[in-house]
């Protein structure tokens, strides 16, 4: 905490900017044209009258603790804020946006993402920072704050050293869905399976495993066309094979609408769940609790 009677130094907090943007004191040292070692006792001297460590060392570099993030937002927003004094004495147009940056699990609905970050769509004050790829990657980046909040299709588990949270955002129904044909006959699930081509997830999927276990209780071995890891390619080829592809409606909800795909059958007991995993922070994004709540108001 800062004790009674400290006052921020700004020039304390410049350098601070300074050795976080450019990932180290001796870079810092070298644009400000001061000594390392009095960059250094600066540095000290701002954690000290802000009561908390801005970086940790690790493997040789610095990285900035939660605290130090916190810092560099303010910091940034205090000297984006003097920008933009000095652009609006100068007539021109000042921006001030806030900044989120959210991983996606790289298997996952656009749709669905598209969903849960559209109430921001409308607020120019927001900048968005979209990054995509593994869980063990995405979950590095939140471990190291690169990122604010991880969507994913699986909830992870939670423990003492590490506290993630994973918030249900929504489930949806699996439905098997394919191309329109005149004269098409119901489906027969699971017998039309042993001779209709069938486009699956990945085995890594929650999906997968429960719909391989209802083909085990039914003793039927099903035609699988292609197994993809990813829903927009899922979709691509439901509409360009003849085939039923196994989705949540989410994934396909534009083609279903428009009629270029249908609804074939619902398999009611399999669920797709969307989880928010965010990590217990002293100081988290505002606006991640904003986009959850409004999410779980849906449900």
């Amino acid at each position: 905490m800062i004790s009674p009677g400290s006052i921020l130094n700004y020039n304390h907090l410049r350098y601070f900017r300074a050795i976080a943007h450019e990932g180290g004191l001796t870079k810092a040292a070298s644009r400000l044209n001061i000594a390392q070692s009095a960059l250094s006792i600066q540095l000290r001297h701002l954690e000290e009258s802000l009561g908390h460590p801005l970086f940790v060392r690790q493997n040789r570099k610095l990285q900035l603790t939660e605290a130090g993030q916190m810092a560099l937002r303010y910091a940034d927003t205090i000297f984006r804020s003097g920008d933009e004094l000095v652009d609006t004495l100068r007539h021109q147009s000042p921006v001030a946006r806030q900044v989120l940056r959210v991983g996606t699990v790289a298997t996952l609905s656009r749709n669905f993402q598209w969903e849960f970050l559209k109430p921001l769509s409308s607020n120019g004050d927001v900048q968005l920072v979209l990054r995509s790829g593994t869980v063990r990657d995405l979950m590095a980046q939140l471990r190291n704050h690169e990122v604010d909040v991880v969507l994913a299709t699986q909830a992870l588990r939670r423990d003492a050293d590490t506290g993630y949270h994973s918030h249900l955002l929504a489930e949806q129904e699996i439905s098997l869905v394919g191309r329109p044909v005149t004269g098409q006959a119901p489906f027969r699930f699971p017998d039309d399976l042993r001779t209709t081509p069938v486009l699956l997830p990945s085995l890594e999927s929650d999906v997968r495993a429960s719909f391989d276990l209802i083909m085990d209780q039914a003793g039927l071995r099903p035609i699988i066309a292609a197994e993809v890891d990813d829903m927009a390619m899922l979709r691509v080829l439901a509409l360009r094979l003849n085939a039923v592809a196994l989705v949540p409606k989410v994934v396909v909800q534009d083609e279903l609408s428009s009629g270029v795909l249908v609804e074939r059958y619902r398999l009611s007991s399999v669920m797709e769940r969307f989880y928010a995993i965010t990590p217990s922070r002293t100081f988290p994004n505002l606006l991640v609790k904003t986009l959850i709540e409004q999410a779980a108001g849906k449900r």
